[in-house]
């Protein structure tokens, strides 16, 4: 079974962070730039202290009818307080039944207090694809006599 680490082993993506003082707008160009769908949000100590996403600009800026502009990322940010985060030993299918549980798409993973890795749902779909992949050739090569 897969943990998020061997997810992590495999991303080749590089981690692209903000500032909480930056503006929306200024995110969702470097999002767009990236293609991307979430940005840590980190202090001028590079801790981090939330993660913004497409989803929160949608939800609270559009809909609340405020401008990207004028608003900083930590208006709209979900804090580390409130994250969904998992550890780098979590399996994968657990990633999988939290983020379809609470419809997130992206999971930041933290080894005790430190931020370690970033999976989105796509990490998860693919490696739960390719372990299924994988049982399946396993049980046709059983089945076929190559044991």
């Amino acid at each position: 079974m897969q943990r998020t680490s061997d997810l992590l082993k495999n991303r080749t993506k590089q981690i692209w962070t903000i500032r909480p003082e930056a503006s929306v707008f200024d995110a969702l160009k470097l999002m767009a730039e990236k293609e991307i769908g979430a940005l840590m949000v980190i202090d001028k100590k590079d801790k981090v202290v939330g993660i913004v996403t497409e989803r929160d600009y949608a939800r609270k800026i559009i809909l609340k009818g405020k401008t990207s502009v004028k608003t900083p990322v930590q208006d709209i940010m979900t804090p580390v307080a409130k994250m969904y985060r998992v550890k780098p030993e979590t399996l994968v299918e657990d990633c999988m039944v939290l983020m379809t549980g609470k419809h997130i798409r992206h999971l930041p993973v933290f080894d005790k207090a430190k931020f370690v890795g970033l999976i989105s749902i796509g990490d998860v779909v693919k490696a739960t694809i390719s372990a299924k992949d994988s049982l399946i050739d396993h049980l046709s090569d059983y089945i076929g006599g190559k044991y």
